[in-house]
Parts: C-alpha cells; sequence; structure tokens
C-alpha cells in the first residue's frame, strides 16, 4: 500500500476532471472502476476507484482517490492497493507507488 495526502486550493470541478482524465490517459491499461459522489451543505466529497496492470508485478493494481472540498479549500487522498504476489507479506510494491506518481504529478502539476 502506498499513499499520497495533500490540501490544496482550486476550483474543485476542475481538479476532479483533471484527475479522471489524468489517470485515464497516464496508461493504456487503467480503468474507471466505480465512484461516488456526495454534497451537503457546501461539502463536496467525490470518491473515484482505478485499476491498471502493473507490468513490473505481473497483476493489477488499484487506486483509490478521494477529495474533498469546502469551496476552494481541498483535501486530496490517494491509496494504492494489490501490487504485491506474496502470500504472507509485502513485497514488489513498485506498481503501487508508480500508479500513485500518476495522482501525485497531476495534483503537482495542477
Amino acid at each position: 500500500m502506498a499513499k499520497y495526502e495533500k490540501n490544496l486550493q482550486g476550483d474543485f470541478d476542475l481538479i476532479l476532471k483533471n484527475i479522471e482524465q489524468g489517470i485515464i490517459n497516464g496508461s493504456a491499461s487503467a480503468s474507471f472502476e466505480a465512484g461516488s459522489d456526495y454534497n451537503e451543505n457546501g461539502i463536496r466529497c467525490a470518491v473515484r476507484v482505478y485499476e491498471r496492470y502493473s507490468m513490473i508485478g505481473g497483476n493489477r493494481v488499484s487506486l483509490n482517490i478521494t477529495l474533498i472540498g469546502n469551496g476552494n479549500n481541498l483535501f486530496i487522498s490517494g491509496i494504492t492497493s494489490g501490487g504485491s504476489q506474496a502470500v504472507l507479506f509485502k513485497i514488489n510494491t513498485f506498481g503501487e507507488e508508480s500508479f500513485l506518481d500518476c495522482l501525485r504529478e497531476i495534483i503537482e502539476n495542477n
């Protein structure tokens, strides 16, 4: 498991759109699996789940993204899983880190 979290300022819809496009366009094997949106009293929350094939690990890796917004004050959390092949402990998490780097680059370059 790898995790990236950050407080940021910006337009919720624009950042969410950039994330959605960036993740799908960032890998030929990336797919959107599911999503959920919530809005209550100006507080917004969007959850997105993506998967992609990891050549390094020879398996699929998931990326779960949560974007929370209150006006232009935003918080993003991205957590990956599934990149290990071991039964009892985690080895070879390079695929998870690589998938998370896609999100990190989108946010840092936004």
